[in-house]
């Protein structure tokens, strides 16, 4: 209760300081259509785009009591890390229906414990595997094609990874190339960017949706996607890494891929009040192991801790599935969440080691407060690992990115808060404030406060 406390009186104490309460409250309409303040003009009717931005996140963290420290463990002495993702936006709208997108990212910069130790990590900006240095590196590179299935249009507001500015109401949309997965699966819009919301990886996605991705969070594949007005219903088909958290894809889809549907579903759940629903389902297959077979071994003295990359080029699949959520309860002020579940049997191979999560969430506009373009929100997440899974851990296996060559097991859970400024035209500065209870699921170590700062330009 003393976290939560904390976590809530953090968002009051922000909200007195940067702006006045209770200010009159603009129609929801108006705030919803606002772009995002950028440093440059981004005209709207232009077949190119060309932008950018650039987003510094720093954290620390206290000595924390700790029984035991291992391999894989997350610091329990202070320390602290700063982080850097620079992303250049470029794109050309061939017609009214076709674009080609390309978008050049360089990161730089650490994550606390070099981004083990935490199946929800602190900072979703850290790449996953820090030796692979700060050489610039495509991210993206998609073809998008809208295919009108009706005459009605309605506005769309251009964004770097769609540059249309009206849209079919019925339509479908067909991408295809490198992208991140998350950039289209998953989304909610109180809690899915690292840069203007939350910063823990198990709160701006679900935990347990193990997506196809390399280390730096991209993949390559295609996507088709139905909108109708009130709904919308979307199907991928990616590339897995050819080993754990790997940066190299698997090409043979013989051998590896990954299928991703999501239903979305937008409806005023509450009279009066916008809301969505989303269901998501995935399945992968890869060369990952088992654990019940990995700690088998274990138990049969052939090796001396389990080992879940001990085995033969396999093919084995993991599924699992999602509910994500989020409902306006009154103006600027929205209550969202994530439900999700994994078979947990497979090793987590691609994005963090969950098998099952549960996130609740506020968010709040600052039009509450009469500072439209600030952010605020405090949110709760709780991740789980199957039995095989807490088995292998507590008998020193390591995972990608837990191990700590024991395992006392406990739910990890994460309460969240942030406040978002937005100081001139495309700076903004942000607080973050994290609270995490059993550190990579071990009741032996912990809890850990983790305060952080951010830095964020649009260009």
């Amino acid at each position: 209760m003393g976290a939560a406390r904390a976590v809530g009186c953090l968002i009051v104490l922000l909200m007195a300081i940067f702006g006045s309460a209770h200010a009159q409250q603009p129609d929801h309409d108006e705030t919803a259509t606002d772009q995002t303040p950028t440093m440059f003009p981004h005209p709207e009717d232009t077949w190119w785009w060309v932008s950018g931005q650039a987003n510094f996140i720093f954290q620390t963290h206290p000595g924390f009591p700790a029984l035991y420290s291992g391999t894989n463990s997350f610091h329990s002495y202070y320390e602290k890390a700063t982080s850097r993702l620079l992303t250049l936006y470029l794109g050309a709208r061939l017609n009214s229906s076709t674009a080609i997108l390309v978008d050049v990212e360089e990161t730089g910069g650490r994550g606390l414990s070099d981004a083990l130790g935490l199946a929800g990590f602190t900072n979703l900006d850290v790449v996953r595997n820090p030796t692979l240095g700060a050489q610039p590196y495509l991210a993206r590179a998609m073809f998008h094609h809208v295919f009108s299935l009706s005459d009605e249009k309605v506005s769309a507001l251009r964004t770097p990874l769609s540059l249309f500015t009206e849209m079919p109401v019925r339509r479908l949309e067909v991408r295809f190339g490198k992208f991140g997965t998350a950039d289209f699966f998953d989304l909610n819009t109180a809690g899915s960017d690292s840069h203007s919301q939350f910063m823990n990886w198990t709160i701006d996605n679900n935990g347990a949706f193990d997506y196809a991705a390399d280390t730096r969070g991209y993949t390559v594949g295609a996507i088709a996607d139905y909108e109708d007005r009130s709904w919308g219903l979307r199907f991928g088909e990616m590339l897995m890494p050819t080993v754990a958290n790997g940066i190299d894809l698997q090409w043979n889809l013989r051998r590896a891929r990954a299928e991703n549907v999501e239903f979305e579903l937008r409806k005023n759940f509450l009279p009066g009040k916008a809301g969505v629903m989303r269901v998501l389902g995935y399945s992968n297959v890869a060369n990952m192991g088992i654990y019940r077979v990995q700690n088998q071994q274990y138990l049969d003295g052939l090796v001396p801790v389990p080992e879940i990359t001990n085995h033969p080029l396999q093919t084995t699949r993991k599924y699992g599935f999602g509910l994500n959520f989020e409902q306006l309860l009154a103006k600027n002020f929205t209550v969202f969440g994530r439900f999700g579940w994994n078979n947990g049997k497979t090793e987590s191979y691609a994005y963090t080691e969950v098998d099952q999560t549960v996130e609740a969430g506020l968010a709040l506009d600052g039009a509450q407060w009469n500072r439209k373009f600030d952010k605020a929100g405090v949110v709760f997440v709780s991740n789980g690992i199957a039995r095989d899974h807490q088995f292998y851990l507590h008998h020193g296996g390591l995972g990608f990115l837990l191990g700590d060559g024991n395992l006392n097991y406990g739910r990890e859970t994460i309460f969240e808060s942030y406040y978002n400024l937005h100081v001139w035209k495309g700076i903004f500065a942000g607080v973050d404030l994290q609270h995490i209870n059993n550190p990579g699921y071990n009741r032996d170590r912990g809890p850990v406060l983790v305060p952080g700062f951010r830095m964020h330009v649009e260009l």
